[in-house]
């Protein structure tokens, strides 16, 4: 494990702005990834205004060997502003190690520090023997001396952290730097110590482990702008990494400019006439979702023992019996340790894995980087238990409970989450397709568009492998190789019915009371109500019945299980024997779904769909209409035939500045119901970024092509809708340096966590017009 920490060593206030893991607190000026291809390059600028500096690292991986290849990290600092006087920079870089190996420090040093750059040898059983080197530029001006602290040196402090306890390298880094301050001040003199901060505020020069230390610790101080690099150069590979500057520069262009030109293939934004700021735009929005990838281990807090009490919501007493059972000692209980590869939808507030947003965050990394994505998609499904359940939070080990308030960690075995993975799952299928298009003629296709990157491909029959591999083609292997894909969906198929399975025994709704009539028993609801959220839904306060009643119905649920319904039967008919009678299944399944669509949620007075409940007093069914993202999850999950009247009802909701239409996308709740603008005002009015995303794919896929009495006004709807949010997104990120979790229906600011580049980042799928 590595970790960059940088403070402004010539101020008083700068231990106070220390900064080291991705904070929304710390209230930078803007940072993100301008350029991440999510394998070999990444390239970061972060605005630390505070400390008048602007710090860009660079990373270069080269693959080689069994394990993994070499990497390079280049960091550097500027000025904020140039008017000001440069910041006196304290840069530590630490290298810590976990679990079995060893790592040492071969360079020489003593109690005054290291004076040449810096060099470790380790080695671990997964990434075999490797060699660390911290190598600062010869241009970087290091501040003047004082209190017997030479600053031309690099200063370290070598220690051993409590096993599980890496993550929190600030901490004992911060004590160690404190504890020298003290006791430099208490030898040179309050007044000395304050003229000479840059050399009171220096580690250690010790290695103080009681055992084998496992924290590597390194201090470069410089005055004015500076650069330096780390190579990890691993033994297995047969050529070792680069440590010339010059190589490193040169490796360091090659790979931006061959990122800059699979953008450009990709997204084609210059074609659709976008600016060259709109597309460096475009390339942020995708570099920062690729760079909030992450890998998480540990174990979560699930609650075991509420089996059968969420099937009495309604109960007054269900809150009460449920907070009680959570605070048995024996009821939350850690789970084995699992693991999980993941996009995160923000970096600073949001640093784990929620099913949710991840299907979305797979629209565009499968777009970019199909293999990738199938392997964070697997690695999720890895997850659904033997019942079919998946936790709708990953809240997986120590690190990542630190970051969520206690009374959201707990996971509950009932409660469901919208099942969006089927999104990138569907998407993957139709690239499949696309491919496959050509394979029954035989015929050589160059250049074909229809990949990613556009490579070159000989289609050969069954067995389709690119005639001469390329990056490109390493991104794609599964969608040029018929064998792997089937495999892959035979590996995946399995889990996901047995979630639809789940989904339809512990979400089913009720429908033999309350004077319903429905054609079948397709009817759902969400577990986990109370009176003022629906988390599990993932629109957490969008109005729903009050007070929560077992007798609920839900149309997004089942707009959701028609959509999981078409996937499922459409991947058992392409896997064929022994899934016909699943394909069987679900074409009755979906069928019924449409049915009790219409047959229970569609209301005549109101022309929306709308959620039932039950009349207490009367003990009848009835609606319960808030117009908004609810309403319209038929239309925009493409469960509507093109000629439905009931589409153009939605058409005329969707365009009603006095319900859903704002000039900055659509609203999550009419402007007309009562509830708009109340409460937490979440779900409540704000432009969300994946509805807006799934209502512009589904007008391009089903609707606007399609001819039919709508055919105009979807055209029109899209072309509208597409540009208000193109336009106030990025007239936003012009401004703030950032995107946004959701933007204001009123004036189109951004709201609340920031950078959020999980699903707001499905504005460049809208720029590329990429469904």
């Amino acid at each position: 494990m590595t970790g960059l920490l940088w403070f402004n060593s010539a101020s008083p206030e700068g231990m106070r702005t220390i900064r080291h893991s991705c904070e929304q607190g710390d209230n930078l000026a803007g940072y993100g990834y301008n350029k991440h291809d999510g394998r070999e390059y990444a390239e970061q600028t972060i605005h630390d205004d505070a400390n008048n500096l602007v710090i860009t690292t660079q990373f270069v991986k080269i693959p080689g060997g069994e394990h993994g290849g070499h990497w390079i990290a280049r960091i550097r600092g500027r000025a904020s502003n140039s008017e000001l006087p440069m910041a006196t920079t304290s840069a530590m870089f630490y290298i810590g190690l976990e679990g079995l190996g060893d790592l040492q420090l071969t360079s020489k040093k003593d109690s005054k520090g290291i004076s040449s750059d810096v060099h470790l040898k380790g080695s671990t059983p997964d990434l075999g023997s490797f060699e660390a080197h911290i190598m600062a530029g010869t241009n970087s001006a290091r501040p003047s001396n004082g209190l017997g602290v030479d600053l031309s040196k690099t200063h370290y402090w070598i220690t051993r952290i409590q096993d599980g306890m890496l993550w929190r390298a600030k901490e004992a880094i911060l004590e160690n730097i404190i504890r020298e301050a003290n006791q430099k001040a208490a030898k040179y003199g309050h007044e000395a110590s304050l003229q000479n901060l840059p050399a009171l505020f220096t580690l250690s020069d010790k290695a103080d482990s009681n055992g084998d230390p496992n924290l590597f610790v390194f201090q470069l101080q410089f005055q004015g702008e500076f650069e330096f690099d780390v190579v990890f150069d691993s033994n297995s590979s047969q050529e070792r990494a680069p440590i010339d500057r010059a190589a490193i520069l040169e490796l360091i262009d090659e790979r931006r400019s061959a990122y800059d030109q699979r953008f450009d293939r990709i997204f084609e934004l210059e074609n659709k006439n976008f600016s060259p700021a709109e597309i460096d735009f475009g390339r942020y929005m995708l570099s920062n979702l690729l760079g909030g990838i992450g890998y998480f281990y540990g174990s979560s807090i699930v609650q075991t023992t509420a089996q059968g009490v969420i099937s009495d919501e309604d109960d007054e007493d269900f809150r009460d019996e449920l907070d009680a059972l959570v605070s048995q000692d024996s009821a939350p209980a850690l789970t084995e340790p699992q693991e999980l590869f993941t996009a995160t939808p923000s970096r600073p507030f949001f640093p784990r894995g929620f099913y949710w947003d991840e299907g979305f965050h797979q629209l565009l990394i499968g777009k970019w980087d199909n293999d990738l994505s199938l392997d964070i998609i697997e690695s999720w499904i890895s997850l659904i238990d033997n019942n079919g359940w998946v936790a709708r939070e990953q809240i997986l080990g120590d690190e990542a409970r630190s970051k969520v308030p206690e009374e959201f960690q707990t996971q509950f075995p009932e409660y469901a989450n919208p099942p969006t993975l089927l999104l990138a799952i569907q998407a993957f299928v139709n690239r499949l397709d696309k491919v496959l298009e050509g394979v029954d003629s035989g015929v050589h296709m160059a250049h074909d568009p229809r990949l990613p990157g556009g490579q070159q491909i000989h289609f050969s029959g069954v067995n389709q492998t690119a005639s001469s591999p390329t990056r490109d083609a390493d991104r794609n292997a599964y969608l040029l190789d018929q064998t792997l894909a089937k495999n892959y969906l035979l590996r995946i198929y399995p889990k996901l019915r047995l979630n639809w399975n789940w989904f339809r025994k512990t979400q089913r709704g009720e429908l033999k009371e309350w004077g319903r009539r429905a054609k079948s028993r397709e009817a759902y609801r969400w577990r986990g109500r109370t009176p003022d959220h629906c988390l599990t839904s993932g629109l957490d306060d969008y109005p729903r019945a009050n007070p929560p009643h077992i007798g609920e119905l839900h149309v997004d649920l089942l707009s959701w299980m028609g959509f999981a319904t078409k996937l499922l039967g459409n991947i058992a008919s392409k896997l064929g024997d022994p899934f016909e009678e699943d394909v069987e299944e679900y074409a009755e399944v979906e069928l019924n779904i449409l049915r009790n669509l219409d047959d229970l949620h569609w209301i005549d007075q109101q022309k929306a769909y709308c959620d039932l409940t039950v009349d207490e007093e009367t003990m009848n069914s009835v609606p319960v209409c808030h117009q908004g993202y609810l309403s319209i999850f038929p239309m925009t999950l493409g469960l509507l035939p093109a000629d439905s009247p009931k589409l153009g009802a939605i058409f005329d909701m969707i365009e009603d500045p006095e319900r859903m239409w704002s000039p900055y996308g659509l609203r999550s709740l009419s402007k007309s119901d009562p509830l708009y603008r109340t409460g937490e005002i979440y779900w409540r009015g704000p432009v969300w970024m994946n509805i807006n995303y799934l209502a512009l794919r589904s007008l391009h896929l089903n609707y606007m092509h399609t001819p039919g009495p709508y055919q105009k006004q979807a055209q029109r709807i899209y072309k509208n809708l597409r540009r208000n949010i193109i336009d106030n997104v990025y007239r936003v990120y012009e401004r703030t340096g950032f995107v946004w979790e959701q933007y204001s229906d009123i004036d189109g600011e951004g709201l609340r966590s920031h950078p959020f580049t999980g699903w707001t980042s499905l504005v460049l799928l809208m720029m590329a017009e990429e469904y």
